[in-house]
């Protein structure tokens, strides 16, 4: 059984309280004021802001000393070691569009390491914790990445760039590849989603281009607690600020690493 750090029971409590007011906000969708953020199809919501500002504030009372860092509130330098990073409503989209595959996502990282995550998918009612050393847990029980060792066994997940993204064409050589080569690929429109899910082996690995520290950041540490493992879409090791992330159970990891780069080899085109 895991027991929590004060850290992870922090991160616990701020994700309960941002996704129980979203759970609330999701009965009325109507009443909910939505706009543009930096594109027409990058929407954020009221809603969005009050799950943040939730998290933000618990997160706060009990290290004020730690920095923040999150989708809509900017960031707080803090101690200059430690920064909570909350995403309070990852899957807007979703949520908006009535599809309850949205999640809260807040982690902690440590010199830019993820030390902690939580993940909860409300209208689902998962709740992913991690803590360094301790393990990948779903709903108090211990999870593993899957064990299938090769692409055509492989289910695979990733992001599809939306309007104002970039990569399209690179995104569509990657499905040429790979559509061929694995059992399938899934997009559920949530990124929280995605990396819990293969923290749980119901994804075997999840990539994704033009992501933000909030967005990935407690997948990160779920998978690698899980067994799996998480490096950047070129297979170097992760920098949460470099904008991008490939997750897997590990057996499958290099053979889906080369199959990206040559996606993106100029020269094959």
């Amino acid at each position: 059984m895991l027991h929590p750090s004060q850290d992870l029971q922090a991160l616990i409590d701020a994700a309960k309280a941002a996704g129980t007011g979203l759970r609330r906000r999701f009965g009325n969708l109507a009443d909910i004021d939505v706009r543009s953020k930096s594109g027409p199809a990058d929407l954020v919501s009221i809603a969005d802001e009050e799950a943040e500002k939730a998290a933000h504030a618990i997160l706060e009372a009990a290290r004020p000393h730690y920095g923040f860092l999150g989708e809509e509130g900017g960031s707080a330098a803090g101690d200059g070691s430690h920064t909570w990073i909350v995403d309070p409503l990852d899957g807007t989209t979703n949520f908006l569009f009535g599809n309850p595959l949205w999640g809260v996502n807040a982690a902690l990282a440590r010199e830019g390491k993820v030390i902690a995550g939580v993940t909860w998918l409300p209208m689902i009612d998962e709740l992913y914790v991690a803590e360094e050393g301790k393990g990948a847990w779903l709903n108090g029980k211990r999870i593993h990445v899957s064990n299938r060792g090769t692409l055509i066994e492989a289910v695979l997940a990733c992001g599809i760039p939306f309007a104002g993204k970039p990569d399209h064409p690179l995104f569509a050589r990657e499905m040429a590849l790979l559509t061929a080569q694995v059992s399938g690929i899934r997009r559920t429109g949530a990124c929280a989603v995605d990396m819990a899910w293969v923290a749980a082996g119901r994804w075997d690995a999840y990539w994704e281009r033009a992501l933000n520290a909030w967005d990935m950041a407690p997948g990160v540490i779920l998978v690698q607690e899980a067994g799996g493992i998480a490096t950047s879409v070129t297979g170097t090791p992760l920098d949460l600020r470099a904008g991008n992330v490939c997750v897997s159970n590990g057996a499958v990891h290099a053979v889906l690493i080369a199959e990206l780069d040559r996606a993106a080899d100029r020269s094959l085109r």
